[in-house]
């Protein structure tokens, strides 16, 4: 049976509150600091200066992107720029029109609210945000029945930030209102190494360039994962050798975590292998391989497809879910070129 995301050491999501509690260590505070995403930064810079000279909010911003890529990061960072506070907040949390009202009443002119998951808010509590965002008004209804009545309320000029790994499940009302979308893309692997590197000085951490290139080539482009390989990295330098994270040292920790060279682990092995063991490399259907793998078919086209269809491992075709060559050759398996032509 396939394990669930949440422990798997290359997840991209946050496991608990405690390494989201590490991962604040590890953020870097002013824009400068922050590795990659250069175009991003670049516009955020204009914006954010041009804001500070009109003395007005920054207008609202909605980040959009796969888990791990520094959304929160540079929400943070936006907030400090500005040298506003910031309150975090996700879009399941704010349960009632009620509990958005105390969040923006609370907030000073020009702070930062920021949201995430915001393709997860209720559409009562969307309809209230909407003139919040555009008017600074608060629309409370008082009452109930006949005898309900609304009020509206000024509320301090602000900053709404949302961040969503899905852009497509922001409604479009709010997603219009939104002065700026931008995309965060997947790092370099130069990217990524100059992000280990500034972890591994912020935690004393001795790596060479073997190590940060081993660390680096297996984090699937994503900081957050980078950063958590070296913490367990880290942790098999000290027992095991002399605490330096050398090449020879990466590669053995990594291969005793079941993380190969592609940054693949054993759950995206079982699921290449059932698709090429059982189905013959497919195509199989969606629901047929969620049955197979006692798994949800959401979780295996959220979770587990996007980093084997970017790494060529797998298709999705009209009739279903294909295995590729590059899969047939990484598990090293015999690929017939003639069979797998005849099923795509």
């Amino acid at each position: 049976m396939i394990e669930k995301d949440s422990n798997r050491l290359i997840s991209s999501k946050l496991k608990n509150e405690s390494e989201a509690s590490d991962e604040n260590s590890l953020r870097p505070r002013k824009i400068e600091e922050f590795i990659g995403q250069t175009k991003n930064k670049d516009n955020l810079k204009i914006f954010i200066e041009a804001a500070r000279k009109r003395k007005e909010p920054l207008e609202h911003i909605l980040l959009y992107g796969p888990p791990g890529l520094g959304k929160t990061t540079l929400s943070c960072i936006i907030a400090n720029e500005m040298g506003v506070s910031i309150r975090t907040t996700s879009g399941p949390a704010i349960e009632r029109a009620g509990d958005l009202a105390s969040l923006l009443t609370n907030l000073k002119p020009n702070d930062v609210l920021f949201i995430d998951e915001i393709h997860r808010l209720k559409s009562t509590v969307e309809e209230v945000l909407y003139s919040a965002m555009e008017d600074f008004k608060l629309d409370i209804i008082l009452g109930k029945g006949p005898s309900a009545r609304s009020m509206r309320l000024s509320i301090a000029p602000f900053t709404l930030i949302g961040a969503t790994t899905k852009v497509g499940n922001v409604s479009s009302p709010l997603r219009d209102r939104f002065g700026s979308v931008t995309r965060l893309d997947f790092y370099t692997i130069d990217e990524i190494a100059a992000i280990i590197e500034r972890s591994a000085k912020i935690l004393k951490v001795q790596i060479d360039a073997g190590g940060l290139r081993e660390l680096a080539s297996r984090a699937r482009f994503t900081p957050r994962i980078a950063n958590r390989l070296l913490k367990r990295v880290r942790d098999f330098a000290e027992v095991s050798f002399d605490g330096v994270i050398t090449e020879e040292v990466a590669k053995e920790a990594l291969s005793k975590m079941h993380v190969d060279e592609k940054g693949l682990d054993k759950t995206d092995y079982e699921l290449l292998k059932l698709l090429i063991e059982k189905f013959e490399g497919g195509p199989v259907g969606l629901s047929t391989l969620a049955a197979a793998l006692s798994e949800e078919t959401q979780t295996i086209e959220d979770v587990y497809e996007p980093f084997l269809i970017q790494q060529g491992l797998l298709t999705r075709t009209a009739r279903g879910r294909v295995a590729t060559r590059a899969a047939y050759e990484h598990l090293g398996v015999p690929w017939s070129e003639e069979r797998q032509g005849s099923l795509l």
